[in-house]
């Protein structure tokens, strides 16, 4: 893989994502069906998907892709692929909480190696570089050239003082009751892979999550904790979390910068 274009690719198709789901966002009213799961997809999840799904098969013909809107006809299975959730947490977009994003990522032999996240409501935008390190973009956010790029790493985290961010839309007694556990100076809620960039910048230390998920929702997010130093292991033996599972589904899971001392279940 030719990680050069691959940044470039993925930050260039996450940006005219951005903009097609602000297209749809900022309209009075809009129409939100309900998927076999019972899940709900928007016109803005539909739209982004074909953009990004488009770009990606014509810049790596060869490369499997998996997306979230066309999860149901995934039957090929490949060691590396690209996989994507156009617009993760539709549900703070119908609410226009403004918490989703556009995610992207690449991963290799069970791990996300490259990725983006994309806050098109909040401007904010998280990727990989090419080398792998996780950087924040700011400024104009151009389409054809990268603004400033900040180096981004995770805390160094107090033991006795964490600040923890969780699920803005499925923050149960499970999660209260596993967060109960740590000595907690504040938390946060916050949706999609936001949660994640929150972690790499180190404006948060530890995001557990018992709820579920799927590896399109991570992916991205996953990525980006990593190339700022960060790890994702199982809530239930703390082992890697990996990629590319039967299915697509996560088991519990843990976000966290190093020097957390992580809890069992």
């Amino acid at each position: 893989m030719d990680y050069s274009q691959l940044t470039s690719v993925m930050r260039r198709l996450a940006l005219e994502a951005g903009d097609a789901i602000m297209q749809i966002y900022g309209q009075d009213d809009f129409d939100v069906k309900s998927k076999s799961d019972d899940s709900p997809v928007t016109a803005a999840d539909e739209a982004a998907d074909a953009l990004i799904s488009a770009g990606l098969r014509a810049a790596f013909p060869d490369v499997l892709l998996v997306t979230e809107e066309q999860a149901a006809s995934h039957n090929r299975r490949a060691e590396n692929f690209l996989i994507v959730d156009p617009l993760d947490g539709t549900k703070e977009f119908i609410n226009r909480r403004g918490d989703f994003t556009v995610n992207i990522a690449y991963v290799e032999d069970g791990t996300p190696t490259r990725g983006v996240v994309y806050a098109p409501a909040k401007g904010r935008m998280f990727y990989t570089s090419s080398d792998g390190t996780a950087v924040e973009e700011t400024g104009p956010l151009d389409k054809s050239s990268p603004g400033h790029l900040t180096r981004i790493t995770v805390s160094s985290p107090d033991d006795t003082k964490l600040m923890v961010v969780a699920s803005k839309s499925h923050r149960d007694q499970a999660t209260e009751d596993y967060i109960a556990k740590y000595a907690v100076k504040d938390s946060r809620s916050a949706g999609s892979s936001l949660k994640f960039c929150l972690v790499a910048t180190g404006e948060a230390d530890i995001y557990p999550r018992v709820g579920r998920t799927m590896e399109w929702d991570t992916a991205a997010g996953h990525a980006v904790l990593a190339g700022a130093g960060g790890n994702v292991v199982r809530l239930d033996d703390h082992s890697p979390l990996t990629y590319g599972k039967e299915g697509y589904e996560n088991p519990f899971f843990i976000a966290y910068a190093p020097g957390v001392t992580l809890k069992p279940a």
